[in-house]
């Protein structure tokens, strides 16, 4: 049975990131493989799992992301006997505190956060700073749906996974844009630029360090920077300095002919989107290919808004979840995550209806009913083709998130 035109987004798109040599370049051959689930141990997990509570820690800054999540935490009660809390982050740099916290006080068991939605330079702290449980991935009986073959799903921001965190949906960064104001979008850096001094006060982004806000300082400094092989790893300061150079140029151009001309940012992406549905600006971003869709079909955006990417590619990446190492339910934790993984949840999640995010599943290794599930899902009329999608780019190294955002606060926040 073949797989529904907007489910093969990924597979498409990856095949290409593959074959641009990426994982090579950024050292991630040989990763050992994943052992399958055993299903004596499992069966004790799941024994193991009742009864216990887990304190999902997660960004609560979505709408729709809050519903999924609560219907992910009404299906495990039900299914589980396993409670799911939702703390809702507003940064997930809140949660690896509070982790990092409880281990300086010797807090080794019965921590507070038993589960993180989590990637990028958080994934790398942890991990770097022995706060992780596991590896325990390959004892989940439904990783063995998870494309690890042509989606980047065991590596985070150049970063080897190493079973530490368990891949739960994929991104791509798009534009969206109200069709009837922006028929002919900008599709660069310098064509945004240029649509921005012509169009005042029609474009802002997310203020770092909002996920979105400082991806797209990435995207734009992707395209700006004249050796790339840079950001895939830290560098010196003089280094970091030469290198985003032409980025902190382009804002300080861009600045000025923003909306409220660039004193003031929405504080996330869906605060964003509404500016958008306002008609207070012209182009938005986000991280989802399918959010354009899956506003319009909830009523949050006007039939006429559309998605578009830049010529040269865009960021894409995987978003995970880890356990943290003193986590008081891990077994429910690996329960949740592993129903996370299920065919039915990784649909629902790809529903636009529902939130609209692309699959980690390899489609084509499911059975005939489950492929049924993806090849009935809706597609939403401002998703774009694969072809349309264009080149994926990786993610740089977490070190430029993090320096990227501390750099842009002291130029941009501290004076408004």
């Amino acid at each position: 049975m073949s797989t529904p035109v907007h489910l093969r987004i990924l597979g498409a798109l990856f095949r290409r990131f593959l074959s641009l040599g990426v994982l090579a370049i950024l050292g991630l051959t040989g990763l050992p493989p994943v052992r399958a689930a055993d299903t004596n141990s499992w069966t004790a997990t799941l024994a193991e799992a009742q009864g216990q509570t887990v304190y999902w820690n997660a960004w609560g800054g979505d709408d729709r992301v809050n519903a999924y999540i609560a219907w992910a935490g009404v299906e495990a009660k039900k299914r589980f006997r396993i409670e799911v809390r939702h703390v809702k982050l507003g940064d997930t740099a809140e949660a690896v505190s509070r982790v990092l916290a409880e281990k300086a006080a010797g807090k080794d068991v019965r921590g507070s956060v038993d589960l993180i939605w989590i990637n990028g330079e958080n994934f790398s702290a942890m991990k770097q700073h022995g706060l992780l449980h596991g590896p325990f991935v390959d004892r989940l009986p439904n990783f063995r749906w998870v494309d690890t073959d042509n989606k980047p799903t065991l590596v985070d921001f150049t970063v080897p996974a190493e079973g530490l965190e368990a891949p739960w949906s994929m991104g791509q960064f798009v534009f969206l844009r109200e069709s009837r104001r922006v028929p002919d979008p900008p599709r660069s850096a310098a064509a945004l630029l240029a649509w921005a001094k012509v169009n005042p006060g029609r474009f802002n982004y997310p203020q770092p360090p909002d996920f979105t806000g400082t991806t797209f300082l990435k995207q734009v400094l992707l395209e700006l920077a004249q050796d790339r092989s840079a950001l895939c790893r830290p560098v010196e300061e003089a280094q970091f300095a030469e290198i985003s150079a032409p980025l902190w140029d382009y804002l300080d151009e861009l600045h000025p002919v923003m909306w409220r001309n660039g004193r003031v940012f929405p504080a996330n992406g869906p605060a964003q989107t509404r500016q958008l549905a306002d008609g207070e600006i012209d182009i938005a971003l986000s991280f989802s290919p399918e959010a354009a869709s899956s506003a319009i079909e909830s009523g949050q955006l006007p039939d006429s808004v559309r998605t578009f990417v830049w010529k040269g590619g865009t960021i894409a990446n995987a978003s995970f979840l880890a356990i943290p190492f003193n986590s008081r339910a891990k077994s429910g934790a690996m329960v949740l995550i592993d129903f996370l993984l299920s065919p039915e949840a990784q649909a629902r999640k790809a529903d636009p209806r529902h939130l609209g995010s692309l699959t980690v599943l390899d489609v084509d290794k499911l059975s005939p009913a489950d492929q049924a599930i993806f090849k009935a899902l809706p597609k939403g009329k401002a998703t774009l083709s694969p072809e349309e999608l264009g080149t994926p780019l990786p993610e740089p190294h977490p070190y430029w998130m993090d320096r990227l955002e501390k750099q842009w606060l002291t130029r941009y926040a501290a004076g408004r």
